[in-house]
């Protein structure tokens, strides 16, 4: 099997980096010089492309885990930062308040949550914990919570 194959292979089941593609290439034993020529000619089929992938990350992440953790994965399989941002700022420019949503109505389920302004020390750290792990800053978030109670008690 050549490299542009095994690519081909690759590419049917999920999309991959660039990144991704040189290791696993590398790992098999691929020449450098064509592994190099088989991603470009991925690129130009429009087979392969980063922006995909990055696309795709944010897409399936989204909700689940906070802009700082997704941006790690996406470093993690050899995604330029700047790439990530720009991507990042295309795809939710107008859908910041539909992530969070989801997230609130988790934690108000998980934490039996009543009332943001009221939340015993115990839960509140536990709120804390679970929200940063994600990816997410608690400190804004329970603050916009506690502000969007604050408008509908209005």
């Amino acid at each position: 099997m050549n490299c542009i194959d095994y690519f081909y292979k690759l590419l049917a089941r999920r999309e991959y980096s660039t990144y991704e593609l040189t290791q696993k290439a590398q790992a098999k034993g691929f020449d450098a010089n064509d592994i190099t020529e088989s991603i470009e000619k991925l690129q130009r089929l429009n087979y392969q492309s980063d922006t995909r992938f990055v696309e795709s990350m944010i897409t399936s992440y989204r909700g689940k885990y906070g802009k700082i953790v997704i941006k790690r994965k996406c470093r993690d399989k050899g995604i330029d930062s700047e790439l990530f941002e720009q991507i990042w700022q295309s795809q939710t420019e107008d859908e910041e308040g539909g992530e969070l949503e989801g997230l609130k109505a988790k934690v108000v389920r998980k934490y039996r949550i009543t009332d943001f302004h009221d939340i015993d020390p115990k839960t509140k750290r536990k709120v804390w914990n679970y929200l940063q792990y994600r990816g997410f800053n608690p400190g804004e978030v329970l603050t916009q919570w506690q502000r969007e109670q604050e408008e509908d008690e209005d």
